[in-house]
C-alpha cells in the first residue's frame, strides 16, 4: 500500500513537471513565440523593418537626411526649422563637383528685394523678365512641386542635394513635372504675369526646411552668380522674421508705379524713397543692383548727393 502511494505521488510529480516544460497554458506570454497573440520582439522588429523601409523610399530624393518626406502636393514644406531655438551653425556646400554649378535663372534687373513692406512679406527677389522668357533651374535637383497656385501663380520648386529648396513663381507655362531631375540650367517655364503679380516677373526664392533665406545671402544678383561657395546658415540668417514689422515698411519704402510700357502694356517702375544714412553702395545691395546701374537709371553721378525723401528710381 505505502509503495503504491509513493508510486502515485511520484507519478503525480513527473506529470506536474512535464505539464509546467511544455504544456503551452504556463508557456503561453507576450514574449512567447508560440503565442497566438501579438509578440513583443516581432512587434518591434515589424516597426523598425517598416522605419526602413521609409528611409529606403526616400533614398531616390535629394537631401533624404534632411526631410521627412517629399510631398508633391504642398507648396511649404510642414516641418519647418526651429529657427528661434536654433544655437547652431550649418554649412551648405553651394558649388559641388559632384554637381552641375550654379546658373541664373534669368538675367534681369532686380524690381523688388527681399523683406516685408507695409507689415506683408516678400520672401523672394523679382527679377524683371518679359512674358515667353526662358527661366532655367539654379542648381541640379528633383521638382517638387509644378502646379498652378492662388498666390503664386505657375510655380516651380525643386530640392535639391544640399538641403535648399528654391521657387520660380508666376510663370506663363511649365515645361517640369513633379519627380522629374533636372540640371542647373535645365528650362523649367517660361516667364509670366500669373498668380499676384503686378506685371511680368520672375519671383525667385530660395528656402532651407521651409525657412526663407534671403537669396542676397547666395547670390550676386548684379553679376549672376554665387556669392561664394558655401552658404553658412545661423540664427542671425532668419533675424529678419523678428523685425517683419518694420523691415521695409513706412511711407518711405519702396513702391511700384505703372507706367506705359512697349506696345502700350503697362509695366511697372519701382522707386524708392531715400532715408537718412542711405548711400548709393546700401541702395544698390539691398535691391540686388550695382551703383552703376542706379546711377544710370536715375542720370545721377556717384558723387551726387542723395537728399532725404527723393524718390529714386531702382528697378
Amino acid at each position: 500500500m505505502k509503495k503504491a502511494s509513493l508510486l502515485f505521488f511520484l507519478c503525480c510529480i513527473l506529470l506536474g513537471l512535464n505539464a509546467f516544460a511544455g504544456n503551452p497554458v504556463f508557456l503561453k506570454t507576450n514574449n512567447d513565440p508560440t503565442n497566438n497573440t501579438t509578440n513583443h520582439k516581432d512587434t518591434v522588429k515589424a516597426d523598425l523593418s517598416k522605419a526602413i523601409a521609409v528611409n529606403d523610399s526616400l533614398l531616390k530624393y535629394p537631401a533624404y537626411d534632411v526631410y521627412t518626406d517629399f510631398d508633391t502636393s504642398v507648396i511649404h514644406v510642414v516641418e519647418k526649422m526651429d529657427w528661434a531655438n536654433f544655437k547652431d551653425s550649418i554649412h551648405i556646400l553651394l558649388n559641388d563637383p559632384e554637381y552641375c554649378g550654379y546658373v541664373h535663372p534669368f538675367k534681369g534687373n532686380v524690381t523688388s528685394g527681399f523683406g516685408f513692406r507695409h507689415g506683408q512679406p516678400h520672401l523672394g527677389m523679382d527679377v524683371k523678365l518679359e512674358i515667353g522668357d526662358s527661366v532655367h533651374a539654379a542648381f541640379e535637383g528633383k521638382v517638387r512641386i509644378a502646379k498652378k497656385n492662388k498666390s503664386y501663380g505657375n510655380v516651380v520648386i525643386i530640392r535639391h542635394a544640399n538641403g535648399l529648396e528654391t521657387y520660380y513663381a508666376h510663370l506663363s507655362k511649365l515645361l517640369v513635372e513633379a519627380g522629374q531631375d533636372v540640371d542647373a540650367g535645365t528650362i523649367i517655364g517660361l516667364g509670366g504675369n500669373t498668380g499676384h503679380s503686378f506685371g511680368s516677373h520672375l519671383h525667385f526664392e530660395v528656402r532651407y526646411k521651409g525657412m526663407p533665406i534671403d537669396p542676397n545671402d547666395v547670390v550676386n544678383f548684379a553679376e549672376f552668380k554665387l556669392k561664394e561657395d558655401t552658404l553658412v546658415i545661423t540664427k542671425k540668417t532668419f533675424e529678419y522674421w523678428t523685425k517683419r514689422s518694420t523691415y521695409g515698411s513706412g511711407n518711405n519704402g519702396s513702391y511700384l508705379v505703372k507706367t506705359n510700357g512697349a506696345k502700350g502694356k503697362p509695366a511697372y517702375v519701382r522707386y524708392y524713397n531715400i532715408r537718412k544714412g542711405d548711400t548709393l553702395g546700401s541702395i544698390a545691395k539691398r535691391y540686388g543692383t550695382t551703383v552703376t546701374m542706379l546711377c544710370r537709371m536715375n542720370g545721377i553721378k556717384t558723387t551726387s548727393n542723395l537728399p532725404v525723401g527723393k524718390k529714386l528710381k531702382v528697378g
